[in-house]
């Protein structure tokens, strides 16, 4: 279990180097930033002491190193527009993805978990052909195409639902309901899957023979048997939602993470780009490290490969 944890650690840590260097990199040749900060019309003596100013006019690797060594005391830079430390900024817009996310992961699991259920309840029936073809339209459409289409219906047409801005439950429902039902769709093939494989099992199927109530052999029986296989499906359902949040935050104007890295780029704001990026970065990291955690918690022949008599 302890080595299990280890490489868990020493694999997070080679991805947000990667995306570190990454980001970097792609931030600086692709243009200059100082350009992007001073007008148009800003003397070329000016540029070039800004630049230095920032410590832009080292060259690439003297800048990289400079940076990580930064990044080793908590220094995450300064923002280029207002001066501000670049984390403090970005960590004022965390609490409001974290909500987002969290709500729109509820939600793809509950609407997710019990259309494959009953999918897999009726399985070769209408109703198991309904879900599944349902469930993969709705993860075919794009999220930003979900989003204009619930703004019109809801906001616009009905008027019951705002179409965007501050953080509250009225604002959260929409881009909940975008990220959520984006995801459904997966959640509800996957555990259609799961569920048949673990109806098919000898136990459920003495189970099955008993006077018991069927909901109950579904709660104490089968749900269990899907759980742990869910935990995969979850670590990569919470990648791809930290990743398509800056789309659904910026149609619907959340003050979140990912609207405000949209506008950084615009900006070139290069120090609060890097900073969302570690910070999506670990959070994903994060994610996939809990669900291996959860997995040596609860498959005990992760924690003792030792083969079995």
């Amino acid at each position: 279990m302890t080595r299990n944890l280890i490489v868990t650690f020493l694999r997070m840590a080679v991805t947000v180097l990667l995306a570190v260097g990454f980001v970097f990199l792609i931030l600086r040749v692709s243009g200059d930033p100082i350009r992007a900060l001073l007008p148009l019309d800003a003397p070329e003596d000016l540029i070039e002491l800004t630049r230095k100013e920032w410590g832009l006019d080292q060259p690439l690797h003297e800048q990289f190193f400079a940076y990580v060594e930064h990044l080793l005391r908590g220094d995450f830079g300064r923002s280029l527009n207002d001066s501000r430390p670049a984390l403090q900024i970005v960590l004022e817009k965390v609490p409001a993805t974290l909500l987002l996310m969290g709500s729109g992961l509820l939600i793809s699991l509950t609407v997710g978990t019990s259309l494959g259920v009953l999918a897999a309840s009726h399985r070769g029936k209408l109703i198991d052909r309904l879900v599944m073809t349902n469930a993969v339209l709705v993860h075919s459409i794009p999220s930003f195409l979900l989003g204009i289409v619930l703004i019109l219906v809801f906001a616009v047409g009905l008027g019951v639902l705002p179409s965007g801005g501050g953080p509250s439950f009225a604002h959260l429902v929409l881009p909940a309901i975008v990220i959520g039902l984006s995801h459904a769709g997966v959640v509800a093939r996957f555990v259609r899957s799961s569920t048949l494989e673990v109806l098919a099992q000898p136990y459920v199927k003495v189970a099955s023979l008993k006077p018991l109530p069927a909901w109950y052999i579904l709660a104490a029986h089968v749900l269990p048997g899907t759980a742990l296989p869910l935990l995969t499906l979850i670590g990569f359902s919470l990648g791809a939602m930290i990743g398509g949040a800056a789309i659904v935050e910026s149609i619907f104007a959340w003050p979140g993470v990912g609207r405000f890295l949209v506008s950084s780029v615009a900006r070139r704001d290069v120090a609060v780009v890097q900073t969302i990026v570690i910070l999506v970065a670990l959070m994903m990291a994060m994610a996939n490290l809990l669900v291996d955690i959860l997995y040596l918690l609860f498959d005990p022949r992760l924690r003792d490969p030792r083969p079995r008599s």
